[in-house]
């Protein structure tokens, strides 16, 4: 089923709200590098063809989707927080900053956020409206989801690192990226504070011991 307009409009039905965002994110799971946040405005015109969740749209046809929805949507921004925000921070903070700075991005003030998954990591000053898998229901936020995944993929296959796989696995523990990792030790752009570090006893003494008062970040293990 193809996303609609119909979370849009139901925010926009109500007196106070003029103009609503999709805030979708990406890297979350990763290893390394940041973690990425869109924020799309769109006019309620009709999207490129082909819209839909990232996850369902092939690598090849991503990227030009990209470009069409670039020239479509009214306003368009993006925040990330970086490796060492997430170390330093925990996930939640991290993923709080990248949206801020990317619906601080935006030309236009949203009055409403429609927000994909369970969980409001954004907060005041926006009103959040979470919607679990809404980068399948919603228009704008399945536009957040494929920009922001094809910035950060992008992103990644420049930093490098050809033995672990970056151009291909954009950071997530693939099993070229695994055992890269257990070979070589973590880059400068892998995130230390994670619990994958526990599985590799040669370099466990890495990791990152972040204060506890920071927030958690997210336990991926070695596979």
């Amino acid at each position: 089923m193809a996303p609609t307009y119909d979370i849009e409009q139901l925010l926009l039905s109500q007196p106070s709200i003029r103009t609503v965002a999709g805030v979708d994110e990406v890297g979350r799971g990763a290893w390394a590098g940041p973690v990425t946040v869109c924020a799309v405005v769109t006019d309620l015109s009709e999207p490129p063809a082909g819209l839909t969740d990232s996850k369902q749209i092939s690598e090849a046809k991503r990227g030009p989707l990209a470009l069409e929805l670039a020239g479509w949507a009214i306003g368009i921004g993006y925040g990330e927080s970086t490796h060492h925000e997430i170390d330093t921070l925990g996930m939640t903070e991290a993923l709080r900053r990248a949206a801020r700075r990317a619906l601080e991005a935006l030309p236009v003030r949203p009055d409403a956020v429609i927000l994909d998954g369970k969980h409001d990591y954004i907060g005041a000053p926006w009103p959040v409206r979470l919607e679990v898998k809404g980068d399948a229901a919603s228009i704008s936020v399945a536009a957040a989801s494929v920009l922001a995944k094809v910035r950060r993929d992008a992103y990644m296959a420049t930093i490098g690192c050809a033995e672990y796989g970056f151009a291909e696995n954009a950071g997530y523990p693939s099993p070229a990226h695994q055992e890269a990792l257990a070979r070589l030790g973590p880059t400068p752009h892998h995130r230390l504070s994670w619990s994958y570090l526990d599985e590799l006893p040669q370099w466990r003494h890495l990791k990152h011991h972040r204060d506890p008062l920071a927030g958690e970040g997210q336990e991926t293990l070695f596979a």
